[in-house]
């Protein structure tokens, strides 16, 4: 089994913790592209190719990792965004966050995220989050095209 994904959405507004994020996924094996964005509301552009990424290749990532406190559109507010709609409703999503808050968490979990990582994260969880999410991905949408 190949352990690559091919594309990791991550939606992160501070620098440093997007860097050490790609900087993780790269060093245990976890993403072939990694589609870095600023915030919810870009996130939500580059899925419905939009704006500046209106002339990228169609298709969805393997998992979209989203940081909860962003500007303009937070994690939640993308991920309610996300499961509304019909056509992405599906992708596993990864709250990817340093708020330990309870009403976060369980806002997170209503909305129906796939899972809820607290920053800094166990590596080793983290890959098996990710991994898995990432195959479920795969084998949901290989059994859709082969109806």
């Amino acid at each position: 089994m190949n352990p690559w994904l091919h594309t990791v959405l991550l939606a992160e507004d501070a620098d440093l913790d997007a860097e050490l994020t790609m900087d993780a996924l790269a060093e245990i094996g976890l993403a072939q592209h990694v589609v870095h964005v600023g915030d919810g509301a870009e996130a939500l552009d580059w899925l419905y190719r939009r704006g500046r990424y209106s002339d990228r290749p169609a298709g969805l990532p393997a998992v979209a990792l989203l940081d909860l406190k962003m500007p303009r559109l937070d994690g939640l507010q993308t991920l309610e965004a996300i499961r509304s709609d019909p056509a992405l409703r599906h992708l596993p999503v990864v709250i990817f966050s340093s708020s330990r808050e309870q009403r976060d968490i369980e806002r997170g979990w209503a909305l129906g995220v796939n899972a809820y990582v607290v920053k800094p994260v166990d590596v080793d969880e983290f890959s098996a989050t990710i991994q898995s999410l990432g195959h479920f991905w795969t084998e949901l949408n290989e059994r859709a095209y082969d109806c």
